[in-house]
């Protein structure tokens, strides 16, 4: 379905400290996560979608059933994905967020 995510399922700690590194600013950093957590977000709503309107049908048939189970396996899938915002961090940590703060130019 979606590329390999790497992110982990659960909520870990992580040390601020070495967090913050690349930016210098905790609250910068806060920033950078939740803007690409809302990025991932609107990704995976819109793929989300677009999987699902396949399944849009006006009209009864007999066929129902085994779209349901389609319907219902596609959305096992993303509800197992990581969380936005663990994906953000993970990817922030790993060095993959490019950011850029207009400010300090």
């Amino acid at each position: 379905m979606a590329k390999k995510i790497t992110a982990p399922n659960n909520t870990i700690t992580r040390d601020m400290n070495a967090l913050c590194e690349p930016v210098g600013n905790v609250y910068e950093t806060v920033r950078i996560i939740a803007k690409r957590a809302n990025q991932i977000s609107a990704e995976v709503k819109q793929e989300l979608d677009k999987k699902l309107a396949d399944f849009a049908s006006s009209a009864d048939n007999l066929e129902e059933v085994f779209e349901n189970r389609e319907q219902i396996e596609i959305s096992r899938y993303y509800e197992q994905l990581p969380k936005p915002t663990l994906r953000a961090a993970k990817e922030f940590e790993d060095g993959e967020v490019y950011f850029k703060n207009p400010a300090r130019i």
